[in-house]
């Protein structure tokens, strides 16, 4: 009989949803616009200090305690570049992306959801969810520091939480940054010549780099 009642309330968001985009989350609309979202920094005027104390003060919602019923799919992908679509249009409007993007949870089986405390909705992700698209670096060998811009704005420091790695994917090897809770971000072309190019300055076997006190190799021997 509970399955049956909450199947039936699936349903009913579901039709909602279908009226009322963007992704209107049935119940959870009046959750979504209690969150306001900040400009995102401009990471070129940041010190590390200014980046660390930004990363301290922010605190996503936590997601990871939500497990409301599954109630479909979003109708919403996120393409390999970070671009957001739905339905099959691209999603336009910045701070709508940065939105979904902080209700943004990984499965246990490696699936990709949207979830408040009363709906969990399926979203596809063709590669990472995220993208690093700036890079800071303050800082040589053993005392750099790194901190990256993504797609949606977000900061994030590389440490010993948040590593830098190599994977060996169908198209060859990507360099990935670890975000939150499973999530990731791909680091785009540019990002990574960047950081190759600050490795290769600083000549070091393997090519690599350090920040806050962990080496990440770039070189995809580790």
């Amino acid at each position: 009989m509970a399955a049956h009642w909450a199947a039936k309330a699936c349903s009913a968001r579901e039709s909602r949803r279908a009226r009322n985009f963007p992704f209107a989350f049935g119940g959870a609309r009046s959750y979504l616009d209690a969150m306001p979202m900040d400009p995102p920094p401009d990471l070129s005027s940041l010190s590390l200090t200014d980046i660390v104390r930004l990363l301290a003060e922010k605190r996503p919602p936590p997601v990871e305690n939500w497990n409301p019923d599954h109630c479909g799919d979003s109708e919403m992908r996120i393409a390999r570049d970070g671009t957001w679509f739905h339905q099959g249009s691209p999603i336009g409007r910045e701070a709508m992306v940065r939105l979904f993007s902080t209700i943004l949870r990984r499965e246990k089986d490696g699936a990709y959801v949207l979830v408040t405390p009363v709906e969990k909705l399926s979203i596809e992700v063709e590669d990472a969810p995220f993208v690093a698209v700036e890079l800071k670096s303050e800082g040589e060998g053993r005392e750099r520091a790194l901190a990256f811009r993504l797609n949606t704005g977000d900061l994030v420091a590389a440490d010993a939480a948040h590593a830098l790695t190599i994977r060996e994917t169908a198209d060859g090897p990507h360099p990935y940054l670890h975000v939150r809770g499973g999530l990731d971000a791909l680091v785009n072309r540019s990002v990574y010549y960047e950081l190759m190019n600050l490795a290769l300055d600083e000549g070091g076997d393997p090519v690599g780099l350090w920040s806050n006190g962990v080496f990440f190799a770039l070189d995809g021997s580790a």
